[in-house]
């Protein structure tokens, strides 16, 4: 297990729309705030947590002989990520695994996705998070680590069960419910009293139902769900499969 951090000093001014978010929520000591973009932010520790970029991968799939896909969904993640960057200002981004679709694919990126990628780690501390797609070192600037214990939080790739004060990704969680008579389907954060899961970033990835049996067990009776988007909405956890009548 890698050494844990001690939080950064208390943060700059940043925007009041990202410093007053309302569906803020306490976790384990931490004041946690769920972006609409599917990151988190962590303002006493000058914080940004994103999962599972999976960047590269409309290229790897492509080289596997799959759908001969444009490789844009590169370009639009990271451009998420530097919109997130400005409006927060962290002094530390963490990535929790899977930043990567592949351990080659992180090898082969083009100069310019490497380029921004060191553009948005300029003067800040980031680190990367091992995944179960990207072991290794990343040769990108930056830290590498197992897992990290900052403050009262750890952060690891995936969930484990003897876990305490956990944020991780790895599931993709998505909730779909009806709303209004329509079955929508969102990328949505997980959090119990235990642990809190964070939707895929990456622009270009699939999730698992909060309803499938995966999650369900994993979750606790409590475990609330907050979905991601220009409108978000909190409830809790589904864990039924929204049909209409």
């Amino acid at each position: 297990m890698a050494r844990g951090l001690s939080p950064l000093a208390p943060p700059r001014a940043v925007g009041k729309k990202q410093s007053m978010n309302r569906l803020a929520f306490d976790f384990h000591g931490a004041a946690l705030a769920p972006l609409p973009s599917g990151a988190l932010h962590w303002p006493a520790a000058r914080t940004l947590v994103v999962s599972d970029l999976h960047l590269g991968k409309s290229a790897r799939m492509s080289a596997g002989g799959g759908a001969a896909l444009p490789p844009y969904d590169t370009r639009e993640t990271l451009a998420r990520l530097e919109r997130d960057i400005a409006a927060t200002a962290p002094a530390r981004v963490i990535c929790l695994g899977d930043s990567f679709d592949s351990g080659a694919i992180r090898a082969a990126l083009p100069a310019e996705d490497r380029d921004r990628i060191t553009d948005v780690q300029a003067g800040r501390e980031w680190i990367w998070i091992e995944g179960n797609h990207d072991p290794g070192p990343a040769d990108l600037g930056g830290t590498h680590r197992a897992e990290l214990m900052l403050g009262p939080l750890t952060f690891r790739h995936i969930a484990r069960a003897d876990a305490a004060g956990e944020v991780s990704g790895h599931y993709h969680p998505k909730a779909r419910l009806l709303l209004r008579g329509r079955a929508i389907s969102r990328p949505c954060f997980l959090f119990d009293t235990v642990r809190l899961i964070l939707p895929a970033y990456g622009a270009y990835t699939g999730g698992l139902f909060t309803h499938a049996p995966t999650l369900s067990r994993l979750m606790g009776a409590e475990a609330e769900a907050i979905l991601c988007g220009a409108t978000q909405m909190r409830l809790p956890m589904p864990r039924t499969e929204a049909r209409r009548a």
